[in-house]
């Protein structure tokens, strides 16, 4: 009798914890979405460094913005293939070329800034392309962000960089508090 007695009291005792359990789960879609989002996160971070054959989750390109601008003219083709030349996102370059210059191969800043990419004349004779030429001024924007981009190995940052200078990400150790390199950033990458 005391055997079952026993029993009833574990089983009573598993029971209430269960039902206080549940209670503290919740039923909603926006909870178990953050709850996979945060266990996705911790298999494809902390738990792949531990197996060297794991393979990650998360795409690397989580993240990065798709293009879906109007302009669908001549320099998009030159600017994709510029892009997969210098290992950048193609969406994500086709936003920053809509920013710079709204795709006006004669955009000329107040600042210098010329052509696709608003190369400054500097940057551009740094990189050896002429930035009147539009398939070399593609070509050097998308090798200055990837060259952004392989110093802060981050996108945002390489965006930043391309927008404020690299001295003013490493200074700030992050996007600069300038106004308009937060709005940049928040254009490219539309949040």
């Amino acid at each position: 009798m005391r055997l079952i007695r026993g029993f009833g009291l574990v089983l009573l005792v598993l029971g209430v914890a269960h039902i206080a359990a549940a209670q503290t789960v919740s039923k909603s879609t926006k909870s178990r979405g953050g709850l996979a989002k945060y266990r996705l996160k911790l298999l494809d971070g902390r738990l792949s460094e531990q197996y060297e054959n794991s393979k990650r989750l998360l795409p690397k390109d989580q993240g990065l913005p798709r293009y879906f601008g109007a302009y669908r003219g001549k320099f998009l083709p030159m600017a994709e293939k510029a892009a997969a030349k210098f290992g950048v996102p193609k969406d994500l370059f086709a936003r920053l070329i809509q920013k710079e210059s709204n795709w006006n191969p004669n955009a000329l800043s107040p600042d210098g800034a010329i052509g696709l990419g608003q190369l400054m004349p500097e940057t551009a004779a740094r990189l050896g392309v002429d930035p009147r030429d539009p398939q070399a001024n593609l070509e050097g924007a998308a090798l200055y962000l990837k060259q952004q981009y392989t110093r802060f190995r981050s996108w945002r940052l390489a965006v930043a960089a391309y927008n404020a200078g690299p001295d003013a990400v490493v200074r700030y150790n992050n996007v600069p508090p300038f106004a308009e390199t937060q709005a940049y950033v928040l254009t490219i990458f539309g949040r």
